[in-house]
């Protein structure tokens, strides 16, 4: 049977031609053209549906439209179904509420919510992306209860900040019962278009307690790593930095663990008065610089690791140390008393903004 007659304005034939040609444009809108200009060629339905490999209806359609509309009636159609009944206001503001004591969960999941909204999940799912809520994470904050919090806080910034003249400042710390951690097999090493592969299973070997002292001027480091972590290890690492810096007046940044101000300590002191010691506050202990330097050995040398022994492991401890004393560099502090105190203080009430 022979096809509807159809007239094509040159502009239309060139705008159809275009899209059959197109790569960015969508199929399904390249596939109508060709039917368009199937039919106006004078090609019968029959044989438009089988050179374009379509139904006839399909072909029926798509002729019609455009003999009534043009080319807008090439467009798609505006979906049928069920038209949205909850706005994103609605489901955020149910987020933000927690889950009826009946359900015994403590958030929400896009599941949950929306049997409980009776939307679909990924109506759920694509308002919380858009405006940024995961109810799934949850972040961890502490205020120190110190009443000394400013003093010490002062103290400590203004050794970073304005260190005494011809003094040396030193944060020092343990880090303790550091694994010697030996995998079950061999570590795969890193290939093209694979990382580094380790087992999850190993055998513990044992453990050492890494003393050190970060020199804040300069980033070096001394160490020394002990079988265990009291006041007499302690003692031990403060005369061994002592010596690594004769005659020269020392502040040392620690905090409150109890070793720290044993009375051997204190006597240790009175005998060598050019030591200083500054604690942090309760509570306070990321103002001491050592703790960035031993997230960079745990990330560097000693989670990715694999020791036999606690020998092998104090090695490649004092390996790493050895290293980055060679290409150390100064730990500047950058924030003021004053714009800490303020964040390192508990508000009197909320300023969530919901």
């Amino acid at each position: 049977m022979a096809s509807t007659l159809l007239s094509l304005s040159d502009d239309d034939r060139t705008t159809l031609t275009t899209w059959t040609r197109s790569s960015s444009v969508p199929a399904g809108r390249a596939e109508r053209a060709s039917i368009v200009l199937a039919c106006a060629d004078g090609v019968g339905t029959s044989e438009a549906a089988r050179r374009l490999g379509l139904t006839r209806p399909t072909v029926i359609k798509w002729r019609d439209r455009f003999m009534a509309h043009g080319i807008t009636g090439l467009d798609d159609e505006s979906r049928s179904g069920r038209p949205k009944t909850i706005d994103d206001a609605a489901i955020i503001a149910a987020t933000l509420d927690p889950p009826p004591d009946r359900l015994g969960v403590t958030h929400w999941s896009t599941r949950l919510l929306a049997r409980q909204l009776g939307v679909g999940d990924a109506t759920v799912a694509r308002a919380w992306r858009r405006y940024h809520v995961q109810p799934w994470r949850r972040e961890t904050f502490k205020f120190s209860t110190d009443p000394e919090l400013e003093a010490k806080i002062r103290d400590v910034v203004g050794l970073y900040l304005d260190p005494p003249a011809k003094a040396i400042v030193l944060c020092v710390d343990e880090k303790s019962q550091v694994q010697a951690l030996d995998r079950t097999a061999p570590i795969l090493p890193l290939r093209p278009g694979l990382p580094e592969r380790a087992t999850h299973d190993y055998k513990r070997n044992g453990t050492t307690n890494l003393f050190a002292a970060l020199e804040v001027a300069t980033g070096r480091i001394t160490d020394r790593c002990y079988d265990r972590h009291g006041k007499a290890e302690f003692v031990d690492f403060l005369k061994r930095v002592a010596r690594a810096y004769p005659r020269r007046e020392l502040h040392v940044v620690l905090d409150n663990y109890h070793t720290h101000k044993h009375p051997d300590v204190e006597a240790w002191l009175e005998k060598h008065p050019r030591v200083t010691l500054h604690f942090t506050p309760t509570s306070g202990s990321w103002l001491n610089l050592v703790e960035v330097f031993f997230g960079i050995i745990t990330r560097q040398a000693i989670r990715r690791g694999s020791y036999a022994s606690v020998p092998q492991l104090v090695a490649a401890i004092r390996t790493f140390i050895d290293g980055w004393n060679e290409r150390c560099h100064p730990f500047a502090w950058s924030k003021t008393a004053d714009e800490i105190l303020p964040r390192a203080t508990r508000q009197r009430s909320s300023d969530a903004g919901h």
